[in-house]
């Protein structure tokens, strides 16, 4: 299931009329956001300053993707 669910958005990304490479690289960093706060929430595993820090530069390279200027 999870290797067809990865298929299915993968190609959903094709459908999109801007470069799904864009999109995808924002999705990526949510992800990474959303994995640590799992790990917080759900594991109970407190993240360390710089797992902090790393989300922090990871959001801050898909605000710079997401509000760059893109060139279709």
């Amino acid at each position: 299931p999870a290797a067809i669910s990865l298929t299915v958005f993968a190609w959903l990304l094709t459908l999109h009329p801007q470069a799904a490479s864009r999109v995808y690289a924002a999705y990526g960093g949510v992800y990474v956001f959303v994995a640590l706060v799992w790990l917080w929430a759900v594991d109970s595993i407190t993240p360390t300053i710089t797992d902090w820090v790393g989300v922090g530069v990871i959001l801050l390279g898909v605000a710079i993707i997401i509000s760059g200027t893109h060139n279709t």
